[in-house]
């Protein structure tokens, strides 16, 4: 037995010893290296239509909004409307107690009735204090009398008249009605409550169908925005879409209208406004509360669009690396070498990349194995893969400007495109500095 272990042992020993003299395994066949040139997928630089977009956050303001306030005192005695339903102007929402208004009119009709009767009899007075004036027993001073008399009655008739008009104007208070078209929300008071002009906001209507969408705009970023549209149309040059707070973006477009005339100088942003239409959801026959999308004071975010797409130069947005002096691309240059080109970017969606100088149409770009490319060696370039061909099919913009891909990064961002290799691996040629042409 002990033989046998001390067999074992001598055994290991050896081939331990074989092991450590034998020659060290070269790092490249280790790592597997692979023979030739990279492969990498290439992209030719095309013209293409894409909507020029700007994004902002916005809030959602009805058109319309009013605070029902009660105008004289008295007491609810009936509601007419269900709390969150649609209104047509004019809508009787709220009866308040009428007796004692009611009784007012009728107080300041029997005031004007007495004034007139007494008017009459004034009015026979001066008149035959007139005809005595040419005989011998008339005189001046009992005509004046009469005039002056007659002249004050008129006066207390107009007043009586004045104070007619002021109650039955307090009795059409206690209807209290409707002053737009809107929804309506909850009632404060119900039926039986005091209510007068101290007694704050009963119910509040707003507008619904359009809404507003109010966005503040930095300034440098509205003198572009200016310098862009005006041009070409002004506020007719511009389309509003508006991202929902769940993530949708809402299916109706609208209008940019209004632009404030004054600076928020706290933030330096100046006020923009657009329109946006807000249908029924959906009709309900037998339900009083109509669904819309937009809600009064609702945030959004706002896309500002062009009304019309614009040709660019066009590649994926993937093919696009950055570094500290901005943004590049590699391309196939003669011999198949990789050549860096530096450009500079427009408007850009998710999928695509606008390239406003440093690319011709036709030339081939990398867009696929970024990382095994260095700038002046050899590459093998093959198309792209048919995904990505078909994502920059998919995300071009028609004719009547409606794009399938939405924008959601600035224009001027030149951060690199997850996953591609970070300036100063891909970006640098043997050398290590970068070959730069505009």
């Amino acid at each position: 037995m002990r033989s046998g272990m001390a067999t074992l042992r001598a055994w290991m020993a050896a081939a331990t010893l074989s092991a450590s003299c034998l020659p060290p395994m070269p790092t490249a066949l280790a790592q597997g290296e692979p023979g030739g040139a990279p492969v990498v997928g290439i992209v030719a630089a095309r013209k293409e239509p894409i909507t020029q977009t700007e994004q902002f956050i916005g809030r959602i303001e009805a058109k319309q909004r009013v605070d029902i306030v009660a105008r004289v005192t008295a007491f609810i005695e009936k509601r007419f409307f269900v709390e969150g339903s649609d209104v047509e102007e004019g809508t009787l929402l709220y009866l308040l107690e009428q007796g004692p208004f009611q009784a007012a009119v009728a107080a300041q009709q029997a005031q004007i009735a007495q004034v007139e009767a007494q008017l009459g009899n004034a009015r026979l007075t001066t008149g035959r204090a007139r005809t005595l004036l040419g005989g011998p027993a008339g005189q001046q001073s009992t005509y004046d009398a009469a005039l002056a008399n007659e002249r004050a009655l008129e006066a207390q008739l107009q007043a009586a008249r004045a104070q007619l008009d002021t109650a039955q104007i307090n009795l059409g208070y206690t209807e209290i009605r409707a002053p737009i078209a809107g929804q309506i929300g909850r009632t404060a008071l119900t039926i039986g409550n005091v209510v007068g002009p101290g007694s704050g906001v009963l119910t509040t209507i707003v507008s619904q169908d359009p809404m507003f969408v109010i966005f503040p705009v930095p300034v440098q970023e509205a003198i572009r925005l200016r310098a862009r549209y005006t041009p070409i149309g002004g506020f007719g040059a511009v389309l509003i879409r508006a991202q929902l707070p769940d993530g949708r973006v809402y299916r109706h477009t609208g209008k940019l209208d209004f632009v404030n005339n004054t600076i928020a100088t706290n933030t330096d942003t100046i006020l923009l406004r657009g329109v946006l239409p807000n249908p029924p959801i959906f009709e309900q026959a037998k339900s009083p509360v109509t669904p819309r999308e937009l809600l009064d004071g609702e945030f959004v975010t706002v896309f500002l669009e062009g009304a019309k797409p614009v040709e660019v130069v066009a590649i994926p947005r993937a093919a696009v690396l950055a570094d500290q002096q901005g943004s590049y691309v590699y391309v196939i240059g003669p011999g198949n070498k990789a050549e860096l080109r530096r450009v500079q970017l427009g408007q850009s969606s998710t999928t695509l990349a606008a390239v406003t100088t440093g690319l011709d149409v036709g030339e081939q770009v990398i867009a696929e194995g970024l990382q095994r490319v260095r700038a002046g060696e050899a590459v093998s370039p093959r198309p792209a893969d048919a995904v990505l061909q078909k994502m920059m099919r998919d995300s071009s913009v028609t004719d009547s400007g409606a794009e399938t891909a939405r924008p959601t990064t600035p224009a001027a961002s030149t951060a690199p495109p997850a996953g591609q290799a970070p300036a100063g691996t891909a970006g640098s040629n043997a050398s290590g500095s970068p070959r730069s042409r505009h």
